[in-house]
């Protein structure tokens, strides 16, 4: 069980690296990687974007779309903690609530890459 976990994080690790790349070619700058919000959850990858925004990015891959593509592979539960870990990091890093912010989420699909842009709004709770 543990070489599947460790091999699962090497992967997202390299998935991650693949958005990071994507995402400064279509004029974003990385701020962070994996920072975690206490219990809550992660947040992949934090970066500015061309038009100031501070963005939370969720990174999804999949190898193939058997199990389903995109849509649906982000769930309510999994969109609460990710605002409530940005609302850690805000708060972490004494960042202005005037800042503007925006959720994205690149998901990969084999060697398929697709950014949405303000993916979900902030869910409180």
């Amino acid at each position: 069980m543990g070489v599947h976990k460790n091999s699962n994080r090497q992967l997202g690790s390299e998935k991650e690296s693949l958005a990071c790349k994507y995402l400064v070619r279509h004029g974003y700058r990385i701020v962070e990687r994996n920072f975690h919000g206490g219990r809550f959850a992660e947040l992949d990858i934090v970066a500015r974007d061309s038009e100031g925004y501070l963005c939370f990015i969720e990174v999804k891959y999949r190898h193939d779309d058997e199990h389903g593509g995109y849509e649906g592979s982000i769930d309510n539960r999994k969109i609460r903690n990710i605002c409530r870990c940005a609302t850690c990091y805000l708060s972490y890093k004494k960042i202005s609530p005037d800042t503007p912010v925006r959720f994205d989420v690149v998901f990969i699909l084999g060697e398929d890459i697709k950014l949405v842009r303000n993916a979900f709004d902030y869910a409180w709770g």
